[in-house]
């Protein structure tokens, strides 16, 4: 049996060294605790604050795609039309691809953006907006409506709770986003405009589609209808492309940033919410808890140190 020692702990007499160690441990523990109680409580205070409550001139502006649901709003829709036999599988396995890169990447990008708009506007080309509408209803029940993040809806809510107005700004199609906006309970919606006449589409849209600066002066041009004060709406979008419509408010929320925009709420102290990696929502630049635990480390190396020598 003695050939089996080595398989048992030996016990060593603790060193001076040792005990020093075990005691900074338990102090660095006890205020680690006491630091991350401390950012839990302010941030949640931060947090009861806004949106602030029977605010009239505030409203909340929020991007759809990636945003407040999963994946792109237009080819979920191009999906949908598909099934209805508006177009044929060579157009189907386009919409496929850039949705597929779309929910990989996590970017926007401009060339997938504009085909898949021009796809749209020659599929629809002919047909009247209330067949359209009628159709889009059953779309988002198929494949929109379990896309939605929770955590976005939550958000939305908690606006409208407040008694303001929530608006869905997007460069899908107008009637899209107001289904969308309707559906959720929302204000309304902003999107790109298709043309129309008597009724019936023509396969044009009227201006640019509402995407980057568009989304800003859109959501200027709102606030000054419905007499809103800037300073005190918020805004949320996924990516980099929205700047300028986060940049417009004094409450810019990055939600499920890409990588540019994340750079960017970083540098300015925006807030951050990811939902894709369920990690906790958190303002940026609250020290992480392995930054307090450094600095509680060696703070109660020091006590316990200066607890030895007494």
């Amino acid at each position: 049996m003695a050939a089996l020692g080595w398989l048992s702990p030996r016990r060593r007499p603790a060193t001076a060294r040792s005990v020093l160690a075990g005691e900074a441990a338990a102090e660095a523990a006890r205020k680690t605790s006491r630091q991350l109680e401390v950012l839990d409580r302010a941030e949640k205070e931060a947090e009861a604050e806004f949106p602030v409550r029977g605010d009239a001139r505030a409203a909340a502006f929020f991007d759809l795609d990636n945003t407040v649901m999963q994946g792109a709003a237009l080819f979920h829709f191009g999906r949908g039309l598909y099934k209805r036999r508006f177009f044929q599988r060579r157009e189907l396995a386009r919409f496929a691809w850039q949705q597929t890169w779309f929910r990989l990447a996590g970017v926007e990008d401009p060339e997938h953006m504009q085909d898949a708009r021009e796809s749209a506007l020659s599929i629809v080309r002919g047909h009247r907006v209330s067949e359209l509408m009628t159709i889009g209803e059953e779309i988002y029940d198929e494949y929109m409506a379990d896309r939605i993040w929770p955590g976005t809806r939550a958000l939305a809510q908690a606006h409208l709770d407040a008694g303001q107005k929530v608006w869905l700004v997007t460069a899908a199609p107008v009637e899209t986003a107001t289904i969308i906006a309707r559906r959720l309970g929302l204000t309304g919606a902003l999107g790109t405009v298709a043309e129309s006449v008597d009724g019936v589409y023509t396969g044009r849209l009227v201006g640019e589609p509402l995407h980057g600066p568009a989304k800003a002066e859109a959501v200027r041009a709102l606030a000054a209808a419905e007499g809103l004060d800037l300073d005190r709406c918020a805004a949320y979008s996924d990516s980099h492309n929205d700047i300028p419509m986060l940049s417009l408010v004094g409450h810019p929320y990055a939600i499920n940033p890409d990588t540019k925009l994340r750079r960017y709420a970083k540098e300015r102290d925006w807030r951050l919410r990811d939902y894709r990696t369920g990690r906790k929502a958190a303002k940026v630049g609250i020290p992480a808890a392995a930054g307090v635990g450094a600095l509680a480390g060696g703070t109660a190396a020091a006590v316990a140190l200066h607890r030895r020598r007494r």
